[in-house]
């Protein structure tokens, strides 16, 4: 009896799951033209809508992302004419801007500067960037009489990871291409020396962690690092910094990427015996999304631009084929129920949306993934414009139960910049591509 009730409900779970069935005939109704009940939404998202939806972000990101500091024992504002010390804190607000998730934030802000020429998107950048210019050399005075003592700022004067300085060196170097004025000299020389001088390596020079175990390398950090590098080298024109960010990615490639299944995996140990993969749909994304500001920044006439294209297509061809039919990508890429996760699935949305922009791929192939890509990723902002279903910050580990439980949250900060990049791109692509609904699928229009 418990086997026959079971057997029932698994039946019932099947057919309430099997949304394409029809009561129709084709007698009755061209059955290939009946409309499918998409769990997302299916087809061309309209180029206002989607700008909708990045002010319905912005507009939330410009309440919740502080713009001010405050003394934590008075909650007086704090201003550079008084004293700073380890009491000077961020006002109150959902996110701190200045981690690296939001050196992601300011970069999805400018594309949006540049794409739209609305100067509210740089003046967000700006603001905040200001703000912390003018604690930087407080900051740094504090510090040098306060050794090791914890304050807001001492992950920008004294890294201690690459997550503490990379992407947000990024940003300013970005930034200032866009107009950015004040000095965060201290910040840019400070990320050039932790990433080429202080961060730990292996013998060959490969950057890795000291954490959870020694000599441990991290797929994001090709992320945490690289960005950095290449706009150093464009602010300085030093080749070294080119060389360097390639010699990096070719490390982590060569060590971490399964070319049979065209992913990469999240940790590596070196020195061990088996490197047990698992493939987290985040990490992927930053292995992606260096990927593409390789090829965006790199110089034209770099050796290393060809293995960059060339790694871009095979990483894609493999993310590709594990596209949810949501449009979203798993938690863990080849486990289809690992749960679905937003900024994974932003970030290629970006990539391939922005490789399209860039000439690097073919619209016609590439685009109703981006497309599809959105949608997903559109569905899951919500009315007050926080991005839901976004994986919270992760270690990594050698099981698969760690990745498969990570909580999600609309406070998962992760989520904001990639959604932002990606809707610029996305933007961008739909005005130089028009796509329509053929034979009831997306394809590229075709021109006579």
């Amino acid at each position: 009896m418990k086997k026959m009730i079971l057997g029932f409900l698994f039946l019932s779970f099947c057919v309430q799951a099997q949304k394409n069935i029809t009561t129709a005939s084709d007698a009755s109704a061209p059955l290939h033209a009946l409309k499918p009940d998409y769990p997302t939404p299916y087809g061309i998202p309209a180029i206002s809508d989607i700008q909708k939806t990045i002010d319905r972000v912005f507009d939330y990101l410009e309440r919740a992302t502080p713009s001010t500091f405050v003394d934590k024992s008075s909650g007086r504002p704090w201003t550079p004419d008084l004293v700073y010390s380890d009491q000077v804190v961020f006002a109150k607000g959902d996110f701190r801007p200045i981690s690296y998730e939001w050196g992601v934030t300011y970069s999805g802000m400018l594309d949006l500067y540049q794409w739209t020429g609305d100067t509210k998107y740089r003046d967000y950048v700006f603001k905040r960037l200001d703000l912390i210019s003018s604690a930087v050399e407080p900051a740094r005075k504090y510090d040098e009489k306060n050794k090791g003592k914890a304050h807001t700022l001492r992950g920008l004067i004294q890294p201690k990871a690459l997550d503490d300085i990379g992407a947000m060196a990024m940003a300013v170097l970005k930034a200032k291409k866009s107009g950015f004025s004040s000095d965060m000299s201290l910040v840019i020389q400070r990320a050039a020396d932790f990433i080429l001088k202080e961060e730990h390596r292996l013998p060959d020079g490969t950057l890795v962690r000291m954490r959870p175990l020694k000599n441990t390398m991290w797929l994001d950090d090709v992320y945490m690092a690289i960005p950095a590098l290449l706009q150093l080298g464009i602010t300085s024109k030093d080749e070294k910094f080119f060389d360097e960010s390639f010699k990096q990615f070719s490390a982590y490639q060569k060590r971490m990427y399964n070319p049979s299944l065209n992913v990469f995996m999240h940790g590596y140990l070196e020195g061990a015996e088996a490197h047990p993969e698992f493939h987290w749909a985040r990490a992927n994304g930053w292995a992606l999304l260096t990927n593409s500001e390789m090829l965006m920044y790199l110089p034209v006439n770099h050796p290393g631009r060809k293995f960059m294209l060339a790694q871009l297509k095979n990483h894609l061809k493999g993310l590709m084929s594990l596209q949810d039919g949501t449009g979203f990508w798993h938690q863990l890429l080849d486990k289809s129920d690992s749960y679905v996760e937003t900024s994974a699935t932003a970030i290629y949305a970006y990539v391939i949306a922005n490789g399209v922009n860039e000439g690097w791929l073919d619209p016609k192939i590439y685009g109703p993934a981006a497309i599809l890509a959105w949608n997903a990723v559109n569905s899951r902002v919500n009315a007050q414009g926080q991005v839901e279903g976004t994986c919270v910050g992760t270690g990594l580990a050698w099981d698969p139960a760690f990745y498969y439980f990570r909580p999600i949250s609309p406070f998962a900060a992760h989520g904001y910049g990639p959604t932002l990049l990606a809707g610029s791109a996305m933007m961008e692509m739909l005005k130089n591509y028009p796509f329509e609904i053929n034979d009831s699928a997306v394809h590229l229009l075709k021109k006579d």
